[in-house]
């Protein structure tokens, strides 16, 4: 898992002085996770179908980490598949995969509901 965060300062600048910069508040969230699916070892060729359908629907989605934190609301944005080691047929032995997330207001879970 990759963690980006960053905060913003808006500038001001000023004749024969260095500018001036001011906190305006947080930036942009967002979170890269990897991952890899190898059936029958491990995971399953569905998951990344509903991860897709997940992403089709626009809305957010509560990310808890594996012990329990609520990391906020987010938005899947981005997700690349790498397919490999191919059976006969053609179905992929081992699928590596990066899903990316961007964070959203927290208060878009409770409009996102129906």
């Amino acid at each position: 898992m990759t963690h980006d965060l960053s905060w913003r300062h808006a500038r001001t600048e000023r004749v024969g002085a260095i500018a001036t910069s001011q906190f305006v508040g947080p930036g942009d969230d967002s979170i890269q996770l990897s991952g890899l699916i190898a059936p029958p070892l491990t995971g399953q060729y569905s998951s990344l179908a509903t991860l897709r359908e997940m992403a089709d629907t626009g809305r957010p989605w509560a990310l808890v980490t594996g012990d329990g934190l609520l990391l906020g609301a987010f938005a899947i944005t981005t997700l690349k598949e790498t397919q490999s080691l191919f059976f006969p047929d053609g179905t992929p032995r081992k699928v590596e995969f990066q899903l990316g997330l961007e964070r959203v207001p927290d208060e878009a879970m409770a409009e996102a509901q129906p």
